[in-house]
């Protein structure tokens, strides 16, 4: 689940990397909703279910950021 963590590796596209006034949902690729809905397909397959839960995890403490 740790793995999870390299979904941020699409920050390094943005100009500035980090802004903390930005919100990362839906600003960054691997953040938008598409991709949101993609980690939520992935849950229904057994064998990457763990995967699913740590990036839709990641996604929601990133909304909560949002939220600050």
């Amino acid at each position: 689940m740790l793995l999870t963590m390299l979904v941020d590796l699409d920050h390094l596209l943005a100009t500035p990397i980090f802004d903390p006034e930005r919100c990362s949902i839906n600003f960054h690729p691997l953040h938008s909703y598409w991709a949101i809905g993609a980690y939520f397909a992935l849950f229904f397959v057994p064998k990457l279910r763990v995967v699913a839960v740590g990036l839709l995890f990641h996604m929601l403490t990133d909304f909560i950021d949002c939220q600050w």
